[in-house]
């Protein structure tokens, strides 16, 4: 859940996402769902000499399974929030831990 809170506060910012068949678009973070799912509007393609049919494409819905990276803005990412709630996940049992703690 750390990662989709994390890009849930990237809404409205401009990421470039790379896919898993190479293709890359740039555009502005519209939503994003548990399952990382991406919804970005106002796509530009990088290569659009190799993807030709794409250029007349505005929004698109990205299948998060799909995603090879997400480019972020540097500014729009706060490293020291990150790292902090990355290490109180961390430090939170999970549900498998959980399950098998036994009260005697």
């Amino acid at each position: 859940m750390l990662f989709y809170s994390f890009f849930k506060t990237l809404v409205n910012e401009q990421v470039t996402v790379e896919l898993k068949n190479d293709l890359v678009i740039t555009g502005t973070l519209k939503s994003v769902d548990q399952f990382l799912n991406i919804k970005l509007d106002d796509i530009q393609v990088i290569d659009e000499d190799r993807y030709p049919h794409m250029i007349s494409v505005k929004n698109c819905f990205i299948r998060g399974s799909v995603v090879r990276y997400v480019q972020l803005p540097q500014q729009a990412v706060d490293t020291a929030l990150l790292q902090d709630a990355a290490r109180r996940e961390a430090a939170q049992p999970s549900s498998a831990q959980q399950a098998n703690v036994r009260v005697k």
